[in-house]
């Protein structure tokens, strides 16, 4: 079912090593650059008729204008009054969980003494308004609600907004699970609106929202394109768009678990990618078995199966494990699975992903839903730069400088020097008008 790409024989992690591997690893073809073209009018009009036109959107790309953009708080509360008692559970667990993680990354401020006198604190700030993006069209991704509010919570952000799509089936309100986790988390404050037009709703604000500083969550291309066009508008967490996962895996792995979890991720969209990296063609064989018997029998067999034999998924086949960590280097995946008989020492030399799960008994699924772990991640190889969201997304760093006299007289010399090199005598000027008329005059 995999297509193979067969790169035995090629030099990829030796001194004289081919390093152009991002071309050849499979990957969706992702144009959010095109994209922008299609949600610039979008994002334009809600700008100048804010909830009139966010409405118009929701009927046309949802199939439903809410009654109003706001959620009432009832329907929150009747939502979580009638959450099954399992999904709750598994709800309130996945919080606990989430929030030690969290916790653990809260910084204290750092003060260093410079010289007597001179301290320069770093103290960590929270955003005071934050906008999270929750998807809730192909499937109602309720976990999303838990991985941003709780490290927005957590980092101590005062004022926090939740847009999800409006579902024709609930009366143009969002899924009544992503509510109920709303209500579950103490968040009140959640409007029906998807796509670009809620990203542009956050950011220049339409009807009782106010604009937010931030805008965070995972979305599909059109979220994406308009999360980039307001970029400077607003603050975006990332660009973070269908899901993906590697599995780098030698012959001791267990096809049935390496195929389960490529499934799984394909689960989400026909654009999902779903890679396998191995240096054993007889696990990649019994990978592909399973899958021809594993993807019939899943309920979203067709949307499966489309993402597994689309140009965004295969086998990549390597000579050995040093030559799958280079790929999977160059992959960056959001997901990247390691199976194999070291797989605590090779997920210590991995470099670029959004997440790594060790052995055969942490599928990507717990990550999703209760590992601890946050599952908004950077996709399309973005996780060679970019990190996935955390307490530390919703966090500002700010440099409080304190100077006494004595302290500011000690280095007046440099800073009156330096500003005379770059030509800003007035720079100087500042500090030498603080010791004039004195035996420190500069």
């Amino acid at each position: 079912m995999l297509r193979r790409i067969d790169l035995r024989g090629r030099d990829l992690a030796g001194p004289g090593a081919d390093r152009d591997l991002r071309s050849v690893v499979p990957r969706a073809a992702f144009d959010v650059e095109a994209a922008l073209e299609v949600v610039r009018p979008i994002c334009d009009a809600v700008r100048e008729r804010g909830e009139d036109a966010v409405r118009e959107f929701s009927e046309r790309f949802d199939g439903i204008s809410p009654p109003s953009l706001r959620v009432p708080p009832a329907a929150l509360a009747d939502a979580l009054a009638a959450l099954d008692p399992s999904v709750r559970a598994g709800l309130e667990e996945s919080i606990r969980r989430l929030r030690l993680t969290s916790a653990a990354e809260l910084e204290t401020d750092l003060v260093t003494e410079v010289a007597p006198g001179a301290r320069v604190t770093q103290r960590m700030v929270p955003m005071q308004r934050v906008g999270l993006y929750v998807p809730g069209g192909v499937a109602p991704l309720v976990s999303s609600v838990l991985m941003n509010v709780v490290p927005a919570q957590v980092a101590g952000v005062p004022s926090l907004a939740l847009a999800s799509s409006p579902r024709p089936d609930n009366g143009g309100l969002p899924h009544p699970t992503i509510l109920a986790a709303c209500a579950l988390l103490g968040v009140d404050e959640v409007y029906a609106a998807g796509g670009a037009q809620a990203i542009a709703m956050f950011a220049y604000g339409a009807g009782e929202c106010r604009p937010v500083d931030l805008v965070t969550g995972p979305g599909n291309i059109y979220t994406v394109a308009a999360k980039r066009l307001l970029k400077g508008v607003v603050g975006i967490d990332s660009e973070a768009g269908p899901t993906e996962i590697a599995v780098l895996a030698d012959a001791s792995a267990d096809p049935g678990f390496v195929a389960a979890d490529l499934v799984s991720q394909a689960e989400h969209d026909v654009l999902a990618g779903s890679v396998l990296v191995t240096d054993s063609v007889e696990l990649a064989d019994a990978v592909d078995a399973e899958l021809d018997r594993q993807v019939p029998a899943a309920k979203h067999e067709e949307r499966i199966r489309t993402a597994l034999t689309a140009v965004q998924s295969g086998t990549v086949l390597v000579d050995d494990l040093d030559a799958g960590l280079a790929v999977v280097d160059a992959y960056a995946a959001e997901h990247l699975a390691i199976q194999a008989a070291d797989a605590a020492a090779l997920a210590q030399r991995v470099h670029n992903a959004g997440a790594i799960f060790v052995g055969p008994y942490a599928p990507v699924s717990l990550g999703d839903y209760c590992a601890g772990s946050n599952h908004v991640l950077p996709t399309q190889g973005c996780a060679c730069h970019s990190s996935g969201l955390s307490v530390r997304s919703f966090l500002k760093a700010l440099h409080i400088v304190d100077y006494d006299r004595r302290a500011l007289a000690e280095v007046r010399h440099h800073v009156v020097t330096l500003a005379e090199a770059e030509d800003l005598p007035s720079h100087g000027a500042a500090v030498r008008v603080r010791f004039a008329g004195s035996s420190e005059e500069v």
